[in-house]
């Protein structure tokens, strides 16, 4: 739902990532999106110029760090570099997919901690805000300096499978033992059990779950993850949950990445349906009848109408 608000003095500028959803958050917020050119050189560097003036005026960049991610960052880092050389109010970033979130504590030797190197330019660079969107490791928050607005999708998850799907036998499960904080809370949203595919090992591709921690036969298994990348984690966890006896599989995710053949892999899978939001935007060689696309453009543009009355951002979630 959209809240009513007189949002003079908001810009929202729009990247290449996901121009689609950007235009539905202007909407939302009840503004154009922003004058901008992003072009690039004939060797790949990227070319930004703002149209309009912005003096004044709390500017909004919208970016998702997904595929070409490095291209993507790049020009996020650009974008925020020419309102900085403006007389702009305020710079706050929104980055509905927040890419090298795995990328947060050095596990071994001579390893980078991408993360936060990412958050240091960013900060460098001159933001006064972040919002983001189910990040994949939470910590990054304390990464910044400056306030992030870690939104959540599980409610508009949970209230759009209500409506949508029939859950009168559902069971939440969690592909692997890390995940059973997000189930349980999904979980507790539909009123459902929890169940836990006892995957020991989730990072080896080649190994193959055997077990399931709870019932499942004849049950509607609905998978709850953060994010869908090459999708094996989702359907190794299939694959477990038909051989168990589950009756349907859905996969509910914030964030469809679905590099390589994750979408072909699928469509070959036990998985009936795949819920995921528009965070990263998909175009229509991506798009099969598997897939359940959830629009989170209303919730950021509410989230920036109440960033900009100083509002609580938190009372969303309520």
């Amino acid at each position: 739902m959209t809240e009513n608000s007189d949002n003079k003095g908001i810009k929202i500028f729009s990247l290449s990532s996901n121009k689609p959803l950007a235009e539905k958050i202007a909407k939302t917020c009840g503004v154009e999106l922003g004058k901008a050119t992003i072009k690039r050189f004939s060797d790949g560097e990227i070319k930004i110029q703002i149209d309009e003036s912005i003096r004044g005026d709390s500017v909004y960049i919208i970016q998702s760090m997904s595929d070409p991610i490095n291209d993507n960052v790049m020009e996020l880092f650009i974008m925020i570099d020419a309102v900085r050389r403006t007389s702009a109010k305020s710079i706050n970033v929104v980055i509905p997919y927040y890419g090298y979130a795995r990328y947060t504590a050095k596990k071994r030797e001579r390893k980078p901690i991408v993360a936060k190197l990412i958050a240091s330019v960013l900060e460098n660079d001159g933001i006064d805000r972040v919002v983001t969107l189910d990040l994949h490791s939470p910590q990054i928050q304390g990464f910044f300096n400056k306030p992030v607005d870690n939104l959540k999708m599980d409610k508009i998850m949970s209230n759009h499978m209500k409506k949508n799907y029939n859950l009168d036998n559902a069971v939440v499960v969690s592909p692997d033992h890390a995940g059973v904080a997000r189930a349980r809370g999904f979980a507790g949203l539909i009123d459902s059990p929890i169940a836990i595919v006892d995957d020991r090992d989730p990072g080896n591709v080649k190994h193959i779950p055997t077990f399931v921690i709870g019932d499942v036969k004849d049950k509607i298994a609905i998978i709850a993850d953060d994010m869908i990348d090459t999708g094996n984690g989702a359907i190794k966890a299939a694959n477990v949950l038909a051989k168990h006896g589950a009756a349907k599989i859905y996969v509910v995710s914030t964030h469809g990445v679905f590099a390589k053949d994750a979408l072909e892999r699928i469509e070959q899978s036990p998985i009936e349906k795949v819920i995921v939001s528009d965070s990263i935007y998909l175009d229509n060689s991506k798009k099969t009848n598997k897939l359940d696309i959830v629009s989170v453009a209303d919730l950021i543009g509410n989230a920036i109408t109440r960033i900009h009355e100083n509002k609580s951002v938190g009372k969303l979630f309520k």
